[in-house]
């Protein structure tokens, strides 16, 4: 048994041997001109793309955008995508720092408005205009707006995201007496002050990485007592944040605070970590975006125990109560000045990411789109009532339309309030002279 072993591992081994000498001939007779292709034929050169993104949480979107950067690769193998994903509350930050010493990635998300601006000013981007046919047909004009500086498209979106939605425990608020939602800023606050006497915690907030008070709150609270026209006056200096009605504003995070309707360690705690203290039972409400809505009822054996709201009217406001705050985000956006083949590349990844396969599977996951395109049969069941709920209208975001510089003063000064520090008065005169600075470097 043990000489037939041998045997046939010897004639394996004659076998290997010969096939190397062939190889080898084969090898000497290509070099010496028998095929004359440099590199191997068939064989493509391999384009390496940068990719900077903020889809780095959990949210059911985040999922899909990277499952199709790797259905991308898998059916262009000769073109690698490069991931540098940040956290959406450093994002910003190092999209400005890589700009301002001009080392952007090959690719970025963007935001419109005030976040483009500065970009397009450094020609940063690469305009895609004549790539813009390949969205005519989906993407109305409106979606397309934002990311468009004179008559120049540099970005095109990938969702329509509301960032105002109140999550709440329709258990909770029956347990006090409301089987429908607060429709009154003076009920919501009747509503808190029960809950927190039921010891129940009213509202979980997750503000360590300061944005949520500023984007999610303040957007819809200030537009509530303002009107949407409030912000773009601001910026033409015909309005002012120290005028009343943003005050008030700012004091209804004064007056939450000292009513203790957050948990204690809200500013420890991020903005995930906010919505799984809600998920959990933990308290009434969470205000945050729509696409959370995938983590809190879509995906949830539990969801159905929860409701969706908007922020109720308030008093005197000058705001449309059932407008939600609004706006077209995640531009995918080019870098300038790419090489030939790079920027090629980079073209026909945009073309086949944002596509309507990407809108039709966002939808499906309950994820609102900018996108004129048919709602898939299996689409959550939750989409519909998503979209009765943010379909009256669209109030500003503040950091889409505000400089980011001004955000940043605003963000330290909610988040000052929330643990007794500074009044609104005061913060709406930090953030004022914060604008003012801004107009007159700019």
């Amino acid at each position: 048994m043990g000489k037939t072993h041998r045997g046939k591992k010897a004639v394996l081994l004659g076998l290997i041997a010969v096939l190397t000498l062939f190889a080898a001939a084969c090898g000497n007779e290509n070099a010496a001109g028998g095929n004359n292709n440099a590199g191997g034929a068939g064989e493509a050169e391999t384009i390496t793309l940068n990719m900077m993104h903020p889809w780095t949480s959990p949210n059911v979107d985040n999922e899909v955008y990277k499952a199709r950067i790797a259905e991308f690769e898998k059916q262009h193998p000769n073109i690698v995508i490069k991931q540098d994903g940040v956290p959406s509350a450093q994002y910003k930050t190092k999209l400005r720092t890589l700009a301002a010493a001009n080392n952007l990635s090959d690719i970025n998300v963007v935001w419109p408005g005030a976040d483009l601006s500065p970009l397009v000013a450094g020609n940063l981007l690469q305009p895609i205009n004549d790539l813009m046919d390949n969205w005519g047909s989906i993407l109305p004009e409106a979606a397309l707006a934002g990311f468009n500086v004179d008559g120049q498209q540099y970005a095109v979106p990938t969702k329509q995201n509301f960032v105002d939605i109140i999550y709440y425990n329709k258990e909770m608020f029956a347990q006090v007496g409301y089987d429908q939602f607060p429709d009154t800023y003076d009920k919501f606050i009747d509503a808190v002050k029960k809950l927190k006497a039921a010891g129940i915690t009213p509202i979980s907030l997750g503000n360590k990485e300061q944005w949520p008070l500023q984007s999610s709150y303040i957007s819809i609270i200030g537009d509530r007592f303002t009107g949407s026209d409030f912000l773009p006056a601001v910026l033409e200096g015909k309005a002012k944040f120290t005028d009343p009605e943003f005050v008030k504003a700012l004091s209804v995070i004064d007056e939450l605070t000292k009513l203790g309707a957050f948990n204690t360690d809200a500013n420890n705690m991020d903005s995930v970590q906010g919505q799984d203290y809600f998920i959990q039972g933990k308290a009434a409400m969470h205000i945050s975006s729509a696409t959370v809505d995938g983590r809190v009822r879509i995906n949830n054996e539990e969801g159905d125990k929860f409701g969706i709201a908007l922020f109720p009217s308030v008093e005197g406001g000058k705001g449309d109560p059932k407008k939600s705050a609004g706006i077209v985000q995640y531009g995918i956006a080019i870098k300038s000045g790419l090489d030939e083949k790079k920027k090629a590349a980079a073209e026909e990844f945009l073309k086949f990411f944002v596509s309507e396969d990407l809108y039709k599977e966002l939808i499906r996951n309950g994820v609102v789109v900018p996108a004129k395109v048919e709602i898939p049969e299996d689409a959550s069941p939750y989409l519909k009532e998503m979209l009765s709920l943010t379909g009256n209208g669209t109030a500003p975001v503040f950091d889409s339309v505000i400089p980011t510089q001004v955000v940043d003063v605003l963000q330290n000064g909610l988040q000052a309030l929330t643990v007794g520090r500074g009044t609104p008065e005061e913060l709406a005169k930090e953030v004022q002279e914060a604008m003012e600075n801004y107009s007159s470097s700019n």
